[in-house]
């Protein structure tokens, strides 16, 4: 069975953990980044590399590129899955971009994750 979905508490350090059944998603590492409005996108740094590198490197001239490159490179973090206990530091800019203070839901939307403030 697949998980889409999943919530966690921050710990005092700021680490999400990631379930152990998805761990083996992000392998090659994760890449966050704000999303388009108050929430975080969560991306396997091989998805990042593939899919959304390519579409960021569009015509330089093109306000569309140009905006989108903004959103999402500003404030972007990459780091290794803690192997040991599947953690993840997130960044207090990145929360509180989202608005996240402590209890975290993750939807997966595609290929990527986003990200929100458990309400």
């Amino acid at each position: 069975m697949a998980v889409d979905y999943f919530e966690r508490k921050l710990d005092d350090k700021r680490r999400l953990t990631i379930p152990t059944e998805l761990r083996s998603e992000f392998a090659s590492g994760v890449v966050l980044t704000r999303g388009f409005q108050n929430y975080l996108h969560l991306y396997p740094k091989d998805v990042w590399d593939k899919l959304m590198e390519p579409e960021l490197q569009g015509n330089i001239l093109d306000q569309r590129t140009a905006d989108l490159n903004v959103k999402f490179r500003a404030g972007k973090t990459e780091a290794a899955l803690d192997q040991k206990q599947g953690r993840i530091v997130i960044e207090q800019h990145l929360l509180d971009y989202a608005v996240i203070d402590h209890d975290v839901t993750a939807v997966r939307a595609g290929k990527y994750w986003r990200l929100t403030a458990t309400q």
